[in-house]
Formats: C-alpha cells, structure tokens, sequence
C-alpha cells in the first residue's frame, strides 16, 4: 500500500493524472454526502478506489528506468480517455440520484425567444430519410473522428503531443459532465416529442444506430453544454497540428455534427452554444494550465 501511494507523489503524476484525480475527489465528496440519496453509493466509491489503485500501479511501473510492460505502458497513455467514458455512466447515475429538476424547459424558451420557433421543429421541413440517415452516421461517428488527431501523434511516436492532446480531451470531456450536473436536461427529443409531426426514419442502419446509442446514454441528462459540439471543435482546432488539408475535413465534419444534433432532436441550440464556448474557452486556457500542472515542463504545440 505504501508503494502504492508513494507512486502518486506530485513529481510523478502527469497532468491530465491531476486532472482525473481531482475529478474523483469532487465526485467521491457528491457520493460522501448524498450517500443515502444515491443507489449503489458504496460500490461507486469502491470502484474510484480501484480506479485509482490501478493508475497508482500504471504509474509505479513507468516511472523506473526498468523496462515496463507495453501493456502497462499503452493503458499509462490511454487510460484518461477509458476512465473519461466511465464518468459519463456515474454522471447519468448521480445526476437523478440527486434531485436536480430537470432544466430543458427552460432551454427551449431561451430558443423559441431567440428563434421565434423550436428549431428541431422548424428543421422538419428539411426532412429526408436520406439525410436522416447520413447525419445519423456523422453523429455516431463522434468519438472515432475526436481520438483520430491523437492517435495519429500515438503511430507516430509523438508521445509529447500526443500527451497533450489527451489531457485537453479528457478535460473537455470532464469539464461538459459538469455541465450536466449544473444544468440537467434529457433534450428535445423527449420534451418537445408532441409537437413533432414526422418521426425521424433513415434508410439502412437509422434506427439500429440511434438505439445502441440510446442504450449507451440510458437516458443521461447530458445536453449542455453540447459535448459533440464542444468535442467536435476540439478536435478541429488539434486537427491543425497534422495539415492544412486534415484541418478543412473536420471543419466540414464540425459543420455537419452541429447541425446534425438539431436536427436528429439530441439538442437545444443554446447547448450549441454553451458547448462552443467551453471548448474556445478550454483551447485558451489549456495550455497554460497543462504548463502549470506538469512537473516537467512538456513541450507543446497547441
């Protein structure tokens, strides 16, 4: 056990490792206090302990001069971005658990004051099965499209940049749960179902790909900010530091995925909004604050 703390010493930990701890320790204090209020608050708090035990051990063996596992050593590289995805499932279990009323009404007045309209409503007069099903394929792609830029630097053996880019994604991430948690809603195509006249269809894999998502979401209250359109820009604004011609494709994948989460009903436009201006806020700030973090000063490239 000694070992096992000593491995998280400050001068050993990276800066997105602060990052995912800090994470733990707030979501530990929601499990602490609203222990009672939250199902399955026990085993939440275990699995932190373990999660943070096997990164203690991931550490231990690869800050020797010993030769490490290159096992040990890829999951030491990935692991933010698997640890990432398992906070999403406890947000979608903590959030109800403590009472939060949901906020999408007053999401979809902030639209109709601005627009006039509800916008996923308005959009149907656009509706094919054919688009339906393309944007259905650019919104299913998401998390393939944000980790490619990263694991172009991972092949090839840019590991500083490749550091960097995961701790400004795994922040990014972190940083929209928060979101969630301030400002809970399930999105329009739950509260704004009765005024839809044309359900959505698509043409090939519409409803195959919209279920698995449902069943990975399982009703999260995850609409703002907009983590696809948030993560999205990110992963724009990395796509820079490969070429000029990579950057113009996710510039159109950018264009397509904003839209595509109105009009398939995922969201509010001003969770467009929010999401946009957390990642700008995140691409200003991060680079400092990666410096800040870093016991040893990482050269990069933002």
């Amino acid at each position: 056990m000694a070992e096992i703390l000593r491995s998280l010493r400050p001068r050993n930990l990276w800066p997105s490792d602060k990052v995912i701890l800090g994470y733990f320790a707030f979501t530990c204090v929601i499990e602490v206090v609203c222990y009672r209020e939250i199902p399955g608050a026990g085993w939440l708090l275990a699995l932190h302990a373990v999660a943070v035990a096997v990164l203690a051990l991931a550490i231990g063996a690869t800050s020797t001069p010993r030769e490490t596992n290159r096992l040990v050593w890829i999951f030491r590289h990935w692991y933010t971005l698997f640890y990432v995805a398992c906070c999403y499932r406890e947000m979608s279990i903590l959030i109800p658990a403590i009472g939060r009323a949901s906020l999408d009404q007053a999401l979809a007045d902030i639209d109709y004051a601005f627009w006039h309209a509800n916008p996923c409503v308005w959009l149907e007069r656009w509706y094919s099965p054919a688009l339906t099903e393309f944007l259905q394929t650019v919104y299913t792609l998401f998390i393939p499209v944000v980790l490619f830029v990263p694991w172009l630097f991972w092949w090839k053996k840019d590991y500083a940049r490749f550091k960097y880019m995961a701790f400004l994604l795994s922040l990014g991430f972190l940083a929209s749960y928060l979101g969630y948690l301030i400002v809970p809603a399930r999105g329009p195509r739950y509260l704004l179902a009765h005024l839809q006249h044309v359900p959505l269809q698509g043409l090939w894999l519409f409803n195959s790909m919209q279920s698995t998502l449902d069943g990975l979401e399982k009703q999260h209250y995850d609409c703002f900010p907009s983590g696809h359109t948030e993560m999205t820009v990110l992963a724009l604004w990395l796509s820079r530091s490969v070429s000029r011609k990579l950057f113009w494709v996710y510039f159109l994948y950018t264009l397509c995925i904003v839209f595509a989460t109105v009009y398939l009903r995922y969201h509010y436009t001003v969770d467009l909004l929010a999401g946009v201006l957390v990642a700008l806020t995140l691409i200003l700030a991060a680079p400092a604050l990666y410096r800040g973090l870093a016991e040893k000063r990482d050269s990069i490239d933002d």
